[in-house]
């Protein structure tokens, strides 16, 4: 792992030219094909790259591929028939070894070599012979890819290369075997392509050798025949070639008839409730996120869709997860900087304030908010809402009891499940008892009180226990936040999670991690939480108590236990987002595996697609690029692989760090600190990931993540113009600290001469 650091008190000369060093002679060892990261150089890998390249310099250079022609092979089977009668054991010999050299090295005339089988030693020792010598070449070529070039390949491209073992892991043997039908197919090329993967060698060997085993006997059957060909071209016509062609094609023929085989035996129990016509195209549970943009894709290409929601429109989100928090966060925010005005030249003050009112705008803020998710927006765009709860009876019908009364059943072609999440509360003895509120329940609760509570608790060290408690210490409460891991934001790396805890305590929160909590107690009328610390009990009295500890999907009473659709902590889905029924899909946080809404919209679009025109063509969910952003102050966003993700995946990376406390407007802002990190592959500008911590983090963020989806580099950020001064400037620093760092320095020294000797 390289670094490159910029900005005040992040960098020093030594640093950036010891980096810079590093980043020189990794791309000078890259070149000759050794792994820039490690620290020792593998000899045992150059020596097989060197001996694979001299045995096909060898072949080149000594015309050898003379001996590999049909007219050669023709001109010496008389003698070659000979030397097999007297010599048979050492011609068998040889021969395998020859076929073994020429595969494993991926040198051509494979096909004349096979041709010889046939005419040496007869259809049925030739396909034995051929077909053992063929697969155990291939498999060298396979293990020498692997060895030599898997690693660099991993590094380059190691985001699409898991992508694809991913696949191999699922249907790797079919694929493989299909390929190995069609000869048209070049069998050196999947050879060192399935090198590159995880496919595992016995796996490999066994479905080549069958897989190869037809093609095998057509040319060693030709060889048996060899007075009578003419031409390579010749052994196969376009008739053979068609029947290869069908060949290769009837596993996936055959996967189709299996997968339907299938799909009917999961509806077998449901045949008879199957309707003959259905109410509607699709039915949607859940008006969340999730819920609202699979009913409003589903209405914009003009499908019969029913949204159903038993609450409030909008889901968590609206009503009491992203706008009323954030909504908080401003008010807090700005109490924050009326006790520290002096840094903008005014005078400090204390905010004076009532706390309902502070509860009462958030309300508002929802109420201003509420008319883009309203019932009469998605009713006026075609969609029909009813308002209650939905039950799955089949995987076709859905009963509703509407909120006003009575009961309403719909059939539906498809079902998107968008049921969302809810606070889990942990079994803690005594919290009933002692009473406390969620990320839900807080905002109807609190917004009851003319006062702050005094002394509040915090469960919690994640995104919403850290946005929770740092507004309200902002607006007044003496707020302790307790964390069972050993640090809070855990997901972040350690100097995030650092500057998050330092920004958190200097607003007044009393951050304690590694407190594991046991229980709460009423003590003479007080309300405690006791704590558990290295083995030692806390008591910490509280007014109130927040539970913000994560959420847990909802998974029951909607009628998937009925079904007998699987859950594992969310609804089990496969990577089209269908359910164990493949017209039941799910999206969203009921979904998994992210907890955001823009996830869920973004679900969202695949669920309802491949619902509505799933008999055409599905879409597989995309998670390539997943954006999130914390909104403590400063904020963190991030999107991609960060240092802790990186080391776990055994991702090579090389970081660029660029402190905004140089950038020109944070300075002028007050707001002079944090960071852009921007993780890249080790000598190139491809962006693995990128964290900033800082004033408008999850703004400055949507910059890298269209970067990253479209694949373009640092290099595209920096020769991007960025207005000034705005903190967008930020990104292009950071690409610029990059470019720095990998400027070609002999280039320069040479430049500077000639600009030398143009004074002189």
């Amino acid at each position: 792992m390289i670094r490159v650091e910029a900005g005040h008190g992040v960098n020093d000369l030594h640093n950036r030219r010891r980096d810079t060093g590093n980043v020189r002679i990794a791309a000078s060892l890259r070149l000759i094909g050794i792994d820039p990261l490690g620290v020792v150089v593998n000899l045992r890998k150059v020596l097989l790259l060197t001996v694979v390249l001299l045995g096909v310099f060898a072949f080149f250079a000594l015309d050898l591929g003379r001996f590999l022609s049909l007219a050669y092979l023709k001109e010496s089977q008389a003698s070659f028939a000979d030397l097999y009668a007297q010599k048979p054991v050492q011609v068998v010999g040889i021969y395998f070894l020859v076929y073994v050299a020429a595969t494993a090295l991926s040198l051509p005339g494979a096909t004349i070599i096979t041709l010889a089988g046939g005419a040496l030693f007869g259809l049925w020792w030739g396909t034995l012979i051929v077909s053992f010598a063929s697969s155990i070449g291939a498999t060298l070529a396979f293990l020498v890819s692997r060895y030599a070039l898997r690693s660099s390949v991993e590094a380059k491209f190691g985001n699409r290369l898991a992508e694809i073992n991913k696949g191999v892991e699922r249907e790797g043997a079919f694929y493989l075997f299909t390929l190995r039908l069609i000869p048209v197919v070049p069998f050196f090329a999947i050879n060192l392509l399935m090198g590159l993967t995880q496919m595992k060698t016995a796996v490999f060997y066994g479905v080549s050798q069958i897989g190869m085993l037809a093609g095998t006997l057509v040319y060693v059957n030709a060889g048996t025949q060899l007075a009578q060909i003419d031409s390579l071209q010749g052994i196969l016509s376009p008739a053979l070639l068609g029947s290869f062609v069908l060949l290769g094609l009837f596993p996936l023929i055959a996967r189709k008839i299996v997968s339907a085989v299938q799909k009917r035996k999961v509806y077998a129990r449901w045949a008879s409730v199957r309707p003959q016509s259905f109410d509607r195209n699709l039915i949607v549970i859940g008006a969340g996120a999730g819920g609202l943009v699979s009913a409003y894709i589903a209405a914009t290409v003009k499908a019969k869709v029913t949204l159903i929601e038993a609450h409030k429109m909008g889901g968590d989100c609206l009503n009491y997860g992203c706008v009323p928090s954030k909504a908080l966060i401003k008010s807090a925010k700005l109490a924050h900087q009326m006790r520290h005005a002096s840094k903008y030249g005014l005078s400090d003050t204390t905010p004076t304030f009532s706390f309902k009112a502070v509860m009462q705008r958030v309300q508002d803020v929802i109420r201003a908010i509420e008319p883009h998710d309203s019932i009469e927006r998605y009713t006026g765009l075609g969609v029909e809402v009813l308002q209650g709860y939905a039950k799955l009876i089949n995987p076709w019908t859905v009963q509703i009891a509407l909120n006003d009364g009575g009961t309403q059943t719909l059939t539906t072609r498809s079902v998107v499940i968008a049921a969302g999440a809810q606070p889990f509360v942990p079994p803690l003895p005594g919290l009933e008892d002692v009473g406390y509120v969620t990320s839900d329940t807080l905002w109807e609760t609190f917004g009851q009180f003319d006062e702050i509570p005094q002394r509040l608790v915090v469960l919690g060290g994640g995104p919403i226990g850290c946005e929770l408690a740092q507004s309200f210490a902002r607006l007044g409460a003496q707020v302790t936040q307790v964390e069972m891991a050993a640090r809070i934001m855990i997901r972040e790396d350690e100097e995030v999670s650092e500057l998050a805890q330092s920004a958190l305590e200097a607003d007044g929160v009393s951050v304690l991690t590694n407190h594991k909590a046991l229980r709460c107690e009423r003590v003479d009328g007080e309300k405690i939480l006791v704590v558990e610390h290295e083995g030692v009990a806390l008591h910490i009295a509280f007014d109130q108590l927040i539970c913000a500890v994560g959420r847990s999907a909802r998974l029951t009473g909607y009628g998937l236990e009925e079904l007998g659709i699987p859950t594992n902590r969310t609804v089990d889905t496969n990577e089209y987002l269908q359910t164990l029924y493949p017209n039941i899909y799910a999206a969203g946080d009921v979904a998994g595996p992210y907890q955001l809404t823009h996830v869920a919209a973004h679900q969202a679009w695949y669920a309802a697609v491949n619902a509505l025109f799933g008999e055409w063509k599905m879409f597989k969910a995309d998670y390539s690029v997943i954006p999130w952003a914390t909104f403590i102050d400063p904020e963190v966003a991030r999107v991609g692989l960060n240092e802790q993700e990186a080391q776990e995946k055994g991702v090579p990376f090389e970081v660029t760090k660029y402190g905004i406390d140089d950038l020109d407007r944070a300075i002028a802002d007050s707001e002079a600190h944090g960071f852009v990190k921007v993780l890249t592959v080790p000598g190139k500008d491809t962006i693995l990931g990128v964290t900033i911590v800082g004033t408008h983090a999850g703004d400055l963020l949507a910059e890298y993540v269209m970067a990253m989806k479209h694949g373009l580099g640092l290099n595209k950020v920096l020769g991007t113009i960025h207005t000034y001064p705005t903190l967008a400037e930020a990104n292009k620093y950071a690409a610029g600290e990059w470019k720095r760092a990998h400027a070609p320095r002999k280039m320069l020294e040479w430049v500077k001469k000639y600009h030398d000797w143009k004074r002189n």
